[in-house]
């Protein structure tokens, strides 16, 4: 080992963030050269920019699952007896939703002050809604129904895109499989049963195919119109051939029906548009899952596999009004706990009805930033080194050698103790240490097996 660096973390680790059973999803490798450099690429970028915003951020809802109709959602007020109702005012919505405050430029500088490298942006949740200009559907933000489509920056995908990768970012477009608007998925004759296409598609094949066509050109729109993708993220993992159903599934209760897509056909039109593209259809053990996703969870251990861990900065993904905001130390000490196992972390944010983030949610990225400032030579480019952890410390290390051993402190612990004793790691007799954020090197010994 060249160098052994030392670099303090002043965060606690939230006992709310639950562990990922790593048995959970297989993972099928990527053979395209392309695709694999682009990976090993994105595993150094370690810190993501989420982003859901849609209709639900108008009414401050839990994005479009109030529109599921399974009985463990609650839906209540905006004039609706009846779920029926209910939909009908939801899409409504698009009649009204007005960002006028809309500025990617600003979002894109604080995710950069804050260090992030790639963003992720809902272009269309499983509402069906799209915050894109497709040739599709009127049911979008640049319709003419919608008051915002006269503003200039109306295609909102495509402005924050561009904003994004002017501050020299890789720009993902996460996009729903499944479309509760769509009358080739929730065919309006029958009322919806669940998440799931509420007709047989074996049954009515041509209705299926035409969802099929449908997904496909609206994806291929996203790939064609809207500058260099990098990563294709799609949700709604329930639309897949049965044979690929994800293991997480069989733990709860839930209809299973064969929707296949025709991914493979989606990835090769994506891929010969945008060459490289990273496919992430979550949750869908197969070759098109380039990286794993465990979702509001951080796994136990390191993975020998690409991953990412999707985590809200509050406690939703989309906006709702008083939400209450991770300290910032928990935020970092995600980060990097995340990362010692090997993992990026896509940290989201949900934007209000006017296009605006929460004060509180710039404080945090600023502060955040702060951080990184000193240490994000611990950070990006690393990979895991065993044993990864050692009681208050996390590992990481780069390519070239250099290992970083990252201190957690406690709450309230603001001063780096005069002592730090690490097992498992043996530093090179000549091995120099020094402390990230000071031009100083420290003195260190080995003793028995401690360092």
């Amino acid at each position: 080992m060249r160098r052994c660096i030392v670099t303090l973390c002043i965060s606690i680790l939230s006992a709310s963030v639950t562990l990922w059973a790593q048995e959970r999803e297989p993972y099928v490798p990527e053979t395209d050269p392309r695709v694999v450099q682009k990976l090993e690429q994105w595993q150094d970028l370690k810190f993501g920019f989420f982003m859901h915003w849609g209709l639900y951020s108008h009414w401050g809802i839990i994005e479009s699952w109030s529109l599921c109709p399974e009985d463990w959602i609650r839906r209540e007020g905006h004039g609706a007896e009846n779920y029926f109702e209910y939909k009908s005012a939801y899409e409504r919505i698009a009649a009204e939703f007005n960002p006028v405050h809309f500025n990617p430029d600003k979002w894109a500088k604080a995710a950069k002050d804050a260090g992030m490298k790639y963003v992720v942006f809902t272009t269309k949740h499983h509402d069906g809604f799209c915050m894109f200009d497709t040739k599709t559907t009127d049911y979008k933000i640049t319709s003419s129904r919608s008051p915002f489509s006269s503003n200039p920056r109306a295609n909102v995908a495509k402005e924050i895109f561009s904003a994004f990768r002017k501050n020299g970012f890789w720009t993902g477009a996460y996009f729903s499989k499944p479309d509760w608007h769509c009358p080739y998925y929730w065919d309006p004759y029958w009322p919806p049963l669940d998440r799931n296409v509420n007709y047989d598609p074996k049954k009515y094949p041509e209705k299926w195919q035409k969802f099929k066509e449908y997904t496909y050109t609206q994806i291929e729109e996203l790939m064609t119109g809207y500058g260099t993708v990098d990563i294709l993220w799609l949700d709604g993992a329930w639309v897949a051939p049965l044979s690929q159903y994800s293991p997480f599934f069989n733990t709860i209760e839930m209809r299973k029906v064969d929707q296949d897509i025709d991914m493979g056909r989606i990835a090769a039109m994506a891929r010969g548009h945008q060459p490289g593209l990273i496919v992430v259809d979550r949750w869908v053990p197969s070759q098109f899952e380039n990286y794993l996703t465990p979702e509001q969870k951080v796994i136990d251990k390191p993975l020998s596999v690409p991953w990412e861990s999707c985590l809200t900065m509050a406690g939703n993904w989309g906006y709702v009004p008083n939400d209450v905001y991770k300290p910032t130390r928990q935020l970092i000490h995600l980060l990097v706990d995340i990362v010692s196992k090997g993992g990026n972390l896509l940290l989201d944010v949900g934007p209000n009805a006017s296009g605006e983030l929460e004060p509180v949610a710039y404080d945090r990225l600023r502060e955040i930033g702060e951080w990184m400032k000193v240490n994000g030579d611990a950070i990006y480019g690393t990979r895991p080194i065993e044993p990864y952890r050692d009681d208050k410390v996390r590992f990481t290390r780069k390519k070239d050698g250099t290992v970083y051993t990252i201190y957690l402190a406690d709450e309230g612990e603001t001063t780096m103790p005069a002592t730090i004793r690490i097992s498992g790691i043996k530093p090179a007799k000549n091995a120099v240490c020094t402390l990230l954020g000071t031009a100083s090197t420290l003195t260190w010994t080995r003793q028995a097996d401690r360092v």
